[in-house]
């Protein structure tokens, strides 16, 4: 007969999930018993790492993957990174194991009370199977809700003594029921809708194109170049994206919105009409009031999500899948525009002279940029010199750039793991500031491990510089806690099994980055010191 563990695994492997992130505890081990010879376990050193690999992973490859973490503290070790997958939008199956069904009542030792309150609300759903019976279904409608829009991580409580009932015939059926169905949800907004929404956009003076990172999620770019390019619209990618939406070397790319509501409106300045296309409206941070729209401005937004429809405090909006609604919009619309020829990708730009030491972050990164090859998938965890970096390193194709939209650290260190194991055949290069590398450093240790060819660049400045430029803006003066000294990040990298240099000049560090990306021999971390760029809005 076949036993629950069998049949999980079946559907596992009709999900393609066959590769597993995990921190193992005891709760989790009569599922991991016997692992199959077809899976890969992907082992994290601590949880909130596990979850940013399978989030870097899940986005590169653009697959649901299976999150295996220890009952209520391991799961809450990993809810800053849950957070973080909910706003990026990655799906992911998170599973927990729980303490035996006989002993749940009394609330024996590791026995997780509430399993499905405690991941709320950074999950889509949460469940723990009535019976172990139920567990295929229960995984089945898991990857459903997780792999359908809006995408997002769920969870599951499994009880550890679920896995080795035995399913009788009928029982051994539904489970392959359960892991034969496919649910799609790949739809266009109702064709009266676009029509109107074109004829909006024909009409329109003088229409902008906002994009956002569901347009590369979705499988858009190509969609939202088209329609760019039929009606002649400029495009602005909206502010604090994770993931880029349209080429940023395309003569109608125009850059990059402030995410403020003041500033963002007299950037939109001329504008009738605003399509905001895969992005809430907007990510704002920090509060400068002022208008939401240009004066005689309207909006509508084209998203998946019904709750960032909902929650928009202005303008239109059509629920729909993105790549088909804009298709049919690019059919449907007025033609004003030239149809130019794909740009071609702008040559690297030269290495920069130094211009002091240590090196601005400008300059630093303008030398990474130099060094990188051309199909690079970037990752981005330096806040205060992600403009600076935005300036020299332009997205030119899809599935290029992983930057958290939730707000907190911890994503990027993991995420680049996570989405190097996805895309073996690209160079992935992480940019981490020497802060935010601390939330998440034990990453370090499963690139070293799994041999995986990812490139750290850590902008080292010493300080949460991004938090002293928040205190000048906000008038918050005499905070303590913004200055880290003391750290040695390629001291940490070779404790953990990763080589590591520390960059000289700008030359020196552009010949780092050439090496590391295009003889890959495994992880190299590459520390450059810099001096702060404090960003402007």
């Amino acid at each position: 007969m076949t036993t629950v563990r069998a049949a999980a695994r079946e559907l596992l492997r009709s999900h393609g999930a066959t590769t597993v992130f995990g921190n193992p505890g005891s709760t989790e081990l009569p599922f991991l018993q016997d692992f199959p010879a077809d899976f890969r376990y992907v082992l994290g050193l601590q949880e909130a790492v596990v979850v940013g690999t399978a989030d870097g992973y899940a986005q590169a490859t653009g697959t649901t993957p299976l999150v295996n973490l220890h009952t209520a503290p391991g799961l809450g070790n990993a809810m800053g990174a849950l957070v973080t997958a909910a706003a990026n939008h990655t799906p992911m199956v998170v599973t927990a194991g729980q303490q035996v069904r006989a002993m749940m009542t009394m609330e024996a030792m590791l026995t997780n009370a509430d399993a499905t309150l405690l991941p709320r609300p950074a999950v889509k759903w949460a469940y723990e199977p009535p019976r172990p019976q139920d567990v295929p279904a229960a995984l089945a409608r898991a990857f459903h809700i997780a792999g359908t829009a809006p995408r997002g991580p769920v969870f599951l409580s499994l009880p550890m003594d679920d896995f080795d009932v035995e399913l009788d015939a009928a029982e051994e059926r539904a489970a392959r029921h359960a892991a034969a169905r496919r649910v799609g949800d790949l739809t266009s907004a109702h064709t009266p809708a676009v029509e109107a929404l074109a004829r909006r956009l024909s009409a329109a003076a003088n229409p902008v194109l906002v994009t956002g990172g569901s347009v590369d999620a979705e499988g858009a770019w190509d969609a939202a170049v088209a329609l760019a390019e039929r009606r002649g619209l400029p495009v602005w990618a909206s502010p604090i994206e994770g993931r880029v939406g349209f080429p940023e070397n395309h003569r109608l790319y125009r850059g990059v919105l402030p995410p403020a509501i003041g500033p963002l409106a007299r950037t939109l300045a001329g504008h009738d009409l605003v399509l905001v296309a895969g992005a809430p409206v907007f990510r704002y941070y920090p509060y400068v009031p002022g208008p939401l729209l240009p004066e005689g401005a309207e909006l509508v937004l084209l998203t998946s999500d019904p709750a960032e429809a909902a929650r928009a405090p202005v303008g239109d909006a059509l629920v729909a899948g993105l790549r088909p609604t804009l298709e049919l919009l690019t059919e449907l619309v007025e033609k004003r525009g030239d149809s130019p020829a794909p740009t071609p990708r702008q040559s690297a730009a030269e290495v920069p002279e130094a211009d002091g030491e240590p090196m601005s972050a400008s300059i630093a990164l303008a030398a990474v940029a130099s060094g990188a090859p051309a199909d690079t998938v970037w990752v981005n965890e330096s806040p205060s010199n992600i403009q600076a970096f935005r300036d020299h390193v332009r997205i030119d194709r899809p599935g290029s750039f992983l930057m958290t939209t939730g707000g907190g650290l911890g994503f990027g260190l993991a995420a680049a793991v996570g989405a190097q194991l996805g895309r073996p055949e690209r160079p992935v290069v992480a940019v981490v500031g020497d802060g935010s590398a601390q939330y998440a450093i034990t990453a370090l240790w499963t690139a070293a491990a799994y041999r995986v060819p990812v490139t750290f660049v850590i902008p080292a400045n010493r300080e949460y510089a991004i938090l002293k430029w928040f205190g000048r803006f906000e008038n918050t003066p005499g905070v303590p806690g913004l200055d880290v000294p003391g750290l040695d990040l390629c001291a940490l990298a070779r404790g953990y099994g990763v080589p590591a240099h520390r960059a000289t000049d700008p030359a020196h560090l552009a010949e780092l980055v050439a090496t590391a990306t295009t003889s890959p021999d495994g992880p190299v971390l590459i520390e450059a010191p810099v001096t702060t760029v404090p960003p402007t809005l």
